[in-house]
């Protein structure tokens, strides 16, 4: 796409639906947004495919709400949620638009696609350094306030901020229990919400119209919010969206051959709040079931293929089992043993992940695995760190250090220190790096986080390559 066409197509989109909302000094930056979606549309992964299947057809772009400017930077939601990206924003993608736009995509906003709204962009150099985390991590700064004093259990006595945001007059912390707090994290996939039992990482939306209002007030900076016919695009279209990996190097097509992968067959997946909760008790009285992704177990024994591909079949179905049976023991996660508490528990992955064919949490309930926990997590990781103590409650006299105080930001209690949603598993391979906050690369760094936080998670070679290898195929 030529710059001349991009400008052209930024324009069109303006006076299509946005009106005057779109800023004229966008003219010329590059949007990439494809005329039409197509009811089932591929895209190519670092594992093969990734298909994405709408419900409700094909999607003519210029005429709805999710592909348009509606705020005053040039962003639309599509800025964040790409195909290719698994309706996310990979930091691979990140890169390569910041390269091909010299830094002039939508995307690359100083509201939060830098680590601080007053950062220099004056020179591509300067943005580079601007936008290192969106660059390198996929992350987007989000900036929320303290908790009010009236439910406010904690302090935030001390901020390690390499990018000073935190501490800024403007745009940080006034005072321990006062102003604004700076985290950064990965935008969630705008595809599956079926199955979601939590709204953003730290839960704070309590359905997708708000999240939508929200994200044009805040990251496409729109003076209100969208209009109600606006509304009902986004969250129509995204509400009928169903992604998953189609084809996968070494396996080939991952919905035949006695198999479920891909997103039609996603599409048809019951679901409810509770569905298959290991403690809680499912609703409707069905028992939990810990065979919790039954996609693949027809390749056990492959009958047809090459060798190659009969080997590469037995191998994702053998990680589907793994994930499955792998028993090991379950300690210090807040949200889970001090829910049912037991010091340690022994489960598997499905324990958290236990929603069916889909992997995520079936119940509204934060965990902390130890993501944001400066022990757990690489302290090289380019990201402020907090020292949260805790005055009142249950915890008082405690301190935490940690990455992101996670959901206590949103309620302001101790127990929720370190806290984030479990995010639905589908579609992994496109969207690296991981966790809420890109502290994993790859999906084997997933795997070695996990072993490290669990010891008892003792994965041989074979068994690492085989989980990895089913990830990387849902």
């Amino acid at each position: 796409m030529t710059a001349a066409f991009a400008g052209a197509l930024i324009v069109a989109f303006c006076m299509l639906g946005a009106g005057t909302r779109c800023n004229a000094d966008d003219v010329g930056k590059s949007s990439a947004i494809p005329k039409v979606i197509a009811g089932t549309d591929t895209t190519t992964d670092s594992s093969g495919k990734l298909a994405s299947y709408n419900t409700g057809g094909t999607t003519i772009t210029a005429t709805n709400a999710f592909f348009q400017s509606l705020g005053s930077n040039g962003r639309s939601c599509f800025s964040c949620h790409r195909p290719q990206d698994g309706w996310s924003i990979s930091a691979a993608d990140a890169s390569a638009r910041f390269k091909a736009t010299k830094g002039k995509d939508p995307i690359f906003s100083p509201n939060d696609g830098a680590t601080c709204p007053s950062d220099d962009v004056s020179s591509v150099a300067a943005m580079k350094r601007a936008y290192q985390l969106l660059l390198g991590q996929g992350l987007i700064r989000i900036s929320l306030p303290m908790p009010p004093a009236d439910i406010l259990q904690f302090s935030i006595t001390s901020v390690s901020d390499p990018y000073n945001c935190n501490t800024d007059p403007t745009y940080g912390l006034s005072s321990p229990t006062t102003g604004m707090a700076s985290v950064y994290r990965r935008p969630l996939p705008a595809t599956n919400l079926k199955f979601n039992s939590t709204l953003m990482w730290d839960g704070r939306e309590p359905n997708l119209d708000n999240q939508a209002i929200d994200a044009t007030i805040i990251h496409a900076q729109s003076s209100g919010p969208p209009e109600a016919a606006e509304l009902k695009q986004i969250v129509n279209f995204e509400s009928a969206l169903f992604t998953a990996q189609t084809r996968s190097k070494g396996a080939n097509d991952l919905t035949s051959n006695g198999v479920a992968g891909g997103p039609v067959a996603l599409s048809t997946q019951a679901f409810f709040i509770g569905i298959n909760d290991p403690f809680g008790g499912n609703p409707m009285g069905t028992p939990f079931d810990p065979d919790i992704l039954k996609l693949f177990g027809a390749w056990a024994n492959p009958e047809k293929g090459s060798k190659a591909i009969r080997e590469a079949r037995e191998s994702t179905a053998r990680g589907e089992q793994i994930f499955n049976t792998k028993a090991f023991t379950i300690s210090d996660v807040a949200g889970l043993n001090d829910g049912v508490g037991q010091a340690s528990i022994t489960g598997t992955c499905g324990t958290c992940h236990d929603t069916p064919n889909v992997g995520n949490r079936s119940v509204d309930g934060a965990l902390n695995i130890g993501t944001s926990d400066l022990s757990e997590v690489n302290p090289a990781l380019p990201l402020p760190s907090f020292t949260v103590h805790c005055d009142l409650g249950p915890l008082a006299g405690q301190s935490f250090f940690t990455f992101d105080p996670g959901r206590a930001l949103i309620t302001g209690q101790c127990e929720d220190i370190g806290k984030v949603k479990v995010p639905i598993l589908r579609g992994l391979a496109a969207r690296a790096p991981y966790f809420h906050n890109g502290s994993a690369a790859d999906l084997p760094a997933v795997i070695n986080f996990y072993q490290r936080r669990f010891f008892t998670l003792s994965l041989t070679f074979q068994e690492t390559t085989d989980l990895t290898n089913f990830l990387n195929s849902l």
